[in-house]
């Protein structure tokens, strides 16, 4: 089986430098960080700009938004993270978490996410603990607890699972550790990488990680527990394929398909029932983010997706056939 892609469009305006995240909204909308520090909110059926902000004096660094499509959290590369009220454009959070003073303070933020309900967000960095923060306007930034990895290993990446229940956090030298977010504990730890986990993705229904590593490797996890207590059956699948590091995954909204960014200037879409590649689309650069369309596709196609990367570009694809 195999599937083919086109590219829709591209965006009008691009970044002076490389896109690092991108995020599709369940308002159908469209927001990217580059390494040029600035964030832009774009329309998917024009490429037009919507929003953007001045751009910040450091790259930025990690992107989330929340269930609703209406906020993004962003940090910078020397850990000042944002909440940018996408309906109103304005700034309503902004934490330095460098700032290093008193017994509330943290290490400064690397990767971010927002709980999905938008109360809380996650960060992580260089002591490799995830630690939990206040998402409200009053007191954004508020440390609210730290979650210890046992580890003092970088944290590249972390992520909140769609139910909110569990927060999956990778290291620099390949650990996933997930955390329960109700009991503040480690619940697991995956060794299944040799090198650096870049990103990560849960699929919808939280019970299923995809990791992507420079390795060259992605690995599907299975997290969920059984009555025992026992951890579930943990890497279920290892999808290979490309020829460079992978930097950045996404699982589609119904389970079915998997896409990864690689340094090797591809983009591929995996078919999880078969856990093979059907679908390697050429970029010009090194593919930094992808995420996938988060409404379910119509007509059963294989939906939509968008991408970002070495050369600043936000590209939307769709799959031949879909709308």
């Amino acid at each position: 089986m195999s599937l083919a892609f086109l590219n829709a469009h591209d965006c009008a305006e691009p970044h002076s430098d490389a896109v690092w995240g991108v995020a599709w909204t369940q308002t159908d909308s469209v927001v990217s960080i580059s390494a040029d520090g600035a964030i832009k909110h774009w329309d998917s059926t024009s490429g037009q700009v919507s929003r953007t902000l001045p751009a910040h004096s450091h790259a930025l660094v990690s992107l989330d938004v929340d269930a609703a499509g209406t906020r993004a959290l962003y940090n910078s590369l020397e850990g000042l993270t944002c909440l940018w009220d996408l309906q109103s454009g304005e700034i309503v959070g902004r934490h330095e978490s460098y700032v290093r003073a008193g017994a509330g303070s943290s290490e400064p933020a690397w990767s971010v996410s927002l709980d999905p309900k938008g109360s809380t967000y996650a960060a992580t960095g260089g002591a490799g603990n995830v630690t939990l923060h206040s998402a409200q306007a009053a007191s954004f930034g508020e440390r609210l607890a730290t979650l210890a990895s046992g580890r003092s290993k970088f944290g590249m990446f972390c992520k909140y699972s769609p139910d909110g229940k569990r927060i999956a956090m990778s290291s620099e030298h390949g650990q996933i550790t997930i955390f329960d977010v109700a009991t503040e504990s480690l619940q697991t730890v995956y060794t299944s990488h040799a090198m650096a986990v870049r990103s990560l993705a849960w699929s919808s229904d939280s019970q299923l990680l995809m990791s992507a590593s420079e390795d060259k490797r992605m690995i599907l996890h299975d997290v969920r527990v059984s009555a025992s207590g026992k951890p579930g059956s943990g890497a279920v699948a290892t999808l290979a394929g490309h020829s460079s590091w992978v930097l950045s995954t996404d699982i589609s909204p119904d389970g079915r398909y998997a896409l990864s960014g690689s340094a090797d200037k591809t983009i591929k879409v995996w078919d999880l029932s078969t856990r093979t590649a059907v679908s390697t689309i050429q970029d010009t650069g090194e593919v930094w983010s992808v995420s996938w369309r988060p409404r379910p596709s119509p007509n059963n196609t294989a939906g939509a997706f968008v991408s970002g990367g070495e050369d600043g570009v936000v590209r939307w694809w769709r799959a031949a056939g879909a709308s």
